[in-house]
């Protein structure tokens, strides 16, 4: 699903309009208004996400920023991403140094320092891989993954983090297998990392954010029916049966990008 298809589809369903209804209004079919929304079809010409911004009250200029955002290449995309991150890591230690003073420990408990000198002690002649700190959300306090709603959680909140080389997409976050059902490619204890930022092609092993209750599981994705309107959530382990909901249920696609395990006992 695209930034902008996720936008788009967020705003929908936070003012209960249907497909129909937000067509109509920005005078368009609706079926290729779906398929914005899941990425099915190129980002529309500016005239268009001018009226789709009308239709759902977006304040004016938000769609078309995302949409240029989009167009840029992914290399640049990422070597921003890298300079917003580092400079938030510097933010967020100067508020702890603001907040705690001289208090060393409190800075190495909540890894912001290490991650700060990290960023600032590499050799930029031999650049090493970007090694991001993610998050496990199964620790977060909040009870996630059940309740895990959004990717806006507040930095260093995690009880526990994992550093992840070559990733580059500072909203990756992991999650720990619980069950059988994704055996035997997944073991139950098997540490996933998730990166929103990565594609997810027909069968893919997804992190899945399902409305309306917030349920999330960890399955293979495959996309059937119409227009790919039907996602069919596969276990990998035969003993359990697939699941095929609706595209509108699903509000969230992750993929798996790196599987973490310990090696014997």
């Amino acid at each position: 699903m695209s930034t902008i298809g996720l936008m788009i589809r967020r705003r929908r369903q936070a003012l209960g309009l249907t497909l129909q209804q937000v067509a109509e209004r920005a005078g368009c079919g609706r079926a290729y208004l779906s398929m914005i929304e899941t990425g099915a079809r190129p980002v529309p010409a500016e005239p268009l996400l001018a009226a789709i911004e009308r239709a759902l009250a977006i304040e004016p200029g938000q769609l078309i920023e995302a949409a240029c955002w989009e167009a840029t290449p992914k290399t640049v995309q990422k070597e921003l991403a890298a300079l917003r991150q580092r400079e938030e890591r510097a933010a967020a230690v100067a508020r702890c140094l603001i907040e705690h003073g001289p208090d060393l420990d409190a800075l190495l408990r909540s890894g912001m320092l290490h991650r700060f000198i990290e960023d600032h002690t590499r050799n930029h002649d031999e650049p090493l891989p970007l090694r991001l700190r993610v998050p496990v959300i199964n620790d977060v306090a909040a009870g996630v993954p059940r309740e895990f709603t959004d990717l806006d959680y507040p930095a260093a909140v995690a009880d526990e983090y994992l550093e992840c080389p070559d990733l580059g997409d500072a909203d990756a976050f992991a999650a720990r297998v619980i069950g059988d059902s994704m055996e035997p490619q997944y073991r139950e204890g098997d540490i996933v990392v998730f990166s929103p930022a990565a594609a997810t092609p027909d069968g893919c092993d997804c992190f899945v954010r399902l409305e309306p209750d917030h349920e999330t599981t960890f399955k293979r994705v495959f996309f059937e029916g119409e227009e790919g309107r039907l996602i069919r959530l596969q276990p990998l382990n035969e003993r359990y049966e697939a699941r095929v909901v609706d595209r509108e249920q699903v509000a969230g696609l992750y993929a798996a990008v790196y599987v973490m395990r310990r090696v014997g006992r």
